[in-house]
């Protein structure tokens, strides 16, 4: 969320002490990501102590801050756990939002960092660690598990054929209708590929494992003295491990050399990839953009910050060498009769 939220600053300060125990003397908030559901601020005490407050609007999953805890638990240092109230719970009520608390890391994403060698090689580590990690059944049972669902596919074809006769009076919404219009052949193929592409996946028995499932490189987070951390646990999913492992290489982090996905399997360890579902991920990934930016825009009015980021983000995945681009490519792998435009 890039626009601070209608909650005065004071509430926030007294559910911090009254849930966590922490005399916060001011939070801050920070214009961070692109979850319009999700503010995040930084609350310092009356000690000096910073932490990292997030405020999740909506649906909210327990898991995604149990499981964090778990594998933080379990010795994979480069997830930061959150902490507990005084009531032991991980996460706290404050009106309309859910309240998370957790050591605040003074960093930057691995968007404006950049990755060292030793860097990409420990994300392939902690990665394999997430993916290898140790769940109590109960647990496994309640994470959300891949099915390759239509849902987001729909949406998109179903903002194709809306847009072709509503009219926008608001600027953005009008300019993404446009943008829309300009791109359809482009995301019908995106649309259309990902879908065929789920029904031989659905057909197969992949083996599923623990994913974080967004993990780009604006959730890999590098602290001022180069410790590593993975951020973001919201999207949490138990599926193939082509589900994470199709962000390396895949646009998602700024530079696609090739070196570097050499060094994050070198410390992810050999393993083979299905084509597939790698090819699927790629293209599924941006499906899911377009149907959560649409939503976004065309579905609010109004000058927002968020809005416009959102437009601009979505247009950038299709500029030359991107992530529609890289997706494509991804299909040069497949076998012939896989890849669009063969029946």
């Amino acid at each position: 969320m890039l626009e601070k939220p209608d909650l005065p600053d004071d509430q926030i300060i007294d559910c911090l002490r009254a849930e966590y125990g922490l005399k916060a003397a001011e939070v801050t908030f920070l214009p961070l990501g692109a979850d319009r559901n999700t503010a995040v601020y930084r609350a310092v005490t009356e000690e000096g102590m910073s932490w990292f407050v997030k405020l999740r609007g909506g649906v909210f999953d327990e898991l995604t801050v149990q499981i964090p805890k778990l594998l933080h638990d379990q010795g994979i240092r480069q997830i930061i756990a959150p902490i507990a109230t005084r009531s032991g719970q991980l996460w706290a009520d404050l009106e309309a939002y859910w309240v998370t608390v957790s050591p605040f890391i003074d960093g930057r994403n691995g968007v404006e960092a950049g990755l060292t060698d030793q860097q990409w090689i420990e994300l392939g580590q902690t990665l394999k660690a997430i993916h290898t990690a140790r769940m109590p059944s109960g647990l496994i049972e309640r994470i959300q598990r891949e099915t390759y669902s239509p849902q987001w596919r729909d949406i998109v074809r179903q903002f194709q054929t809306e847009i072709e006769s509503a009219t926008y009076s608001d600027p953005v919404s009008a300019e993404m209708a446009a943008f829309l219009k300009a791109k359809r052949e482009i995301i019908s193929r995106l649309v259309g590929q990902a879908e065929r592409l789920a029904a031989i996946l659905r057909a197969r028995a992949l083996p599923f494992v623990l994913c974080h499932a967004d993990i780009h490189a604006w959730n890999v987070l590098i602290s001022a003295d180069g410790a590593l951390y993975v951020v973001d646990w919201d999207t949490l999913t138990y599926a193939p491990k082509e589900r994470d492992l199709m962000f390396v290489g895949g646009g998602l982090y700024g530079s696609r050399r090739s070196p570097e996905e050499a060094l994050f399997y070198q410390g992810y360890g050999e393993t083979q990839i299905d084509i597939v579902a790698l090819a699927y991920y790629r293209h599924e990934r941006i499906v899911q953009d377009i149907a959560a930016y649409c939503e976004q825009i065309l579905l609010t009015e109004g000058e927002s910050q968020d809005r416009a980021e959102g437009l601009r983000q979505l247009t950038s995945q299709f500029q030359p060498n991107q992530v529609v681009e890289i997706a494509f490519r991804a299909e040069e792998k497949l076998p012939g009769e896989l890849r669009w435009g063969v029946r």
